[in-house]
């Protein structure tokens, strides 16, 4: 099997197709698995690559959650395209992995040709802070005390996932079988090494206004701990523009591929044609009138 090196980490990566790169990050609940709509999609087109995270076998599972952070889960998708003699690439993450383009975005701009970021900013709103990093603490426990089948029973039916159950039952059940295979130590030190400390989407404001890498940002608009900050990146990021997705939750890449894969292909070829431009100045005058 194809391993990288990060950190002294191995990470298990797989890839399809030729072409431009495009580097996939996923989330939490997912692994490199979750993007399989999308390797068979833009893989006729593009040099495809998915990895599993740190903490996701058959990557390597860390044994301290010191092993793990924001910063760290950047640098993995750094030195995964330098083992692989990348030099830039559009890199496309959702949920935690989006949280990690984002970061990508703003410490290794020059190796990113866009940034796709699908329902990032769970545990920035700050009225309910408190909450999540209670639950994030409560949910690590389960991990460690349940394993993974029984600790993920009442995530994986969450407000933001019963979209993808009551619209593709056979999709949720694969989901859900291969959340249940995850480690309980990776999760458990994931929660709590990068979920429970990284930085809320509100506190990049000042990076965010400042980068220039083509971003699209997709809520779903019944994601409700997302939407607010995707809008936010959208106000903020003069880069940035903000696809909101009808009656879908979390995952939107999973939950409606062929949408997804139909914008983001007209995104990437925007980018790649030097069409795409960035907000108009004017767009963020007062109105006289």
């Amino acid at each position: 099997m194809p391993f990288a090196e990060s950190r002294g980490v191995q990470l298990y990566y797989e890839e399809a197709g030729t072409g431009f790169p495009i580097v996939f990050v996923h989330e939490f609940a997912h692994d490199l698995r979750g993007w399989e709509p999308q390797l068979r999609y833009f893989s006729r087109r593009y040099r495809c690559i998915a990895f599993n995270a740190r903490g996701y076998p058959p990557s390597d599972v860390p044994a301290s959650p010191s092993q793990y952070s924001q910063a760290i889960a950047a640098d993995d998708i750094a030195n995964v395209m330098r083992h692989l003699g990348i030099r830039k690439a559009h890199i496309i993450g959702c949920s935690m992995g989006g949280y990690a383009t984002l970061h990508f975005g703003l410490r290794y701009a020059r190796m990113a040709r866009s940034l796709t970021v699908i329902g990032a900013g769970y545990g920035s709103d700050p009225d309910k802070r408190t909450q999540f990093l209670r639950d994030t603490e409560v949910l690590a426990r389960r991990f460690e005390q349940l394993g993974t089948p029984e600790a993920i029973m009442t995530y994986q039916f969450g407000p933001a996932r019963v979209q993808l159950q009551n619209k593709d039952p056979r999709a949720f059940r694969e989901f859900c079988d291969e959340f249940a295979g995850h480690s309980a130590l990776g999760s458990a030190n994931t929660l709590r090494g990068l979920q429970a400390r990284r930085p809320t989407i509100y506190s990049l404001e000042r990076g965010l206004s400042r980068m220039k890498v083509p971003t699209h940002v997709f809520s779903g608009d019944e994601d409700n701990h997302c939407l607010g900050p995707g809008i936010f990146i959208k106000r903020i990021c003069p880069a940035a523009r903000l696809t909101v997705v009808p009656g879908t939750g979390h995952a939107v890449n999973v939950e409606e591929p062929d949408t997804f894969n139909r914008l983001t292909d007209e995104f990437l070829s925007l980018v790649d044609s030097g069409r795409w431009r960035p907000r108009n100045p004017r767009v963020t005058l007062r109105s006289s009138s």
